[in-house]
């Protein structure tokens, strides 16, 4: 069984390597594409639920200062909660430009890492776990953790920002029929919306690190105990 899970893990992560790649390509192909609604687009209304009240959604044919584009409605609340976003076909060239940037890179950075994890059990099931290969292995994947956290953190800050900033100037909010205004947006932030220090993962990168270089050291100490035998 010992000698059954190092390639099983291999074999699995092989896997999970092409799936990675698979989407990665996916993604840049939706980069690619100039997705748009049609003008004259109508979806719903979809039931949905709020706060645990019952809501609504909608896309319908915009007014004729939307500039032809359809609107988005939602209701909640028993339709004592509207909201509309006009232009919604302004929110997906938002997703677009800085919400598949985000996914891509998750994409990439998961199929870089389960490749480098495939490789790291492709010694252990050749009975290379303590060697200067391996090593630096498990460095490159508590490395790549702690830059993927720093690069995902920007990346979401940066999207979040874009896509507050047009519901700002693009939605409609009312509450009882009372108009309720959103705070403007600020300025764009690199880290103002999420930190890297809150993600798991950096933390795991850290872990990682740290039994990279207990690892390092007892392969240092396994050679001077074979150079004084």
């Amino acid at each position: 069984m010992s000698h059954f899970l190092p390639k099983l893990f291999r074999w699995g992560f092989t896997v999970c390597a092409v799936l990675a790649a698979l989407a990665a390509c996916i993604v840049l192909v939706l980069m690619l594409v100039d997705p748009a609604l049609p003008p004259d687009a109508r979806f719903g209304p979809v039931k949905a639920e709020f706060m645990g009240q019952p809501a609504s959604i909608a896309v319908e044919p915009g007014d004729a200062g939307s500039q032809g584009q359809p609107a988005l409605n939602a209701r909640a609340f028993n339709g004592n909660v509207t909201m509309t976003v006009n232009e919604a076909g302004g929110a997906i060239e938002r997703l677009k430009s800085y919400g598949l940037p985000v996914l891509l890179l998750y994409a990439v950075f998961l199929t870089a890492l389960f490749e480098v994890l495939r490789r790291l059990f492709r010694n252990v099931e050749r009975g290379e776990s303590f060697t200067p290969q391996s090593v630096r292995l498990v460095q490159i994947v508590g490395g790549s953790l702690l830059v993927f956290s720093l690069l995902c953190a920007i990346g979401e800050s940066w999207f979040a920002h874009a896509m507050y900033a047009y519901l700002v100037d693009h939605t409609q909010i009312a509450i009882s029929g009372t108009p309720v205004h959103l705070p403007p947006a600020q300025s764009p932030p690199w880290l103002g919306y999420h930190s890297p220090f809150g993600r798991p993962t950096f933390f795991y990168g850290l872990l990682v690190l740290a039994l990279a270089e207990v690892f390092r050291q007892g392969l240092a100490l396994q050679r001077d105990s074979d150079l004084t035998v």
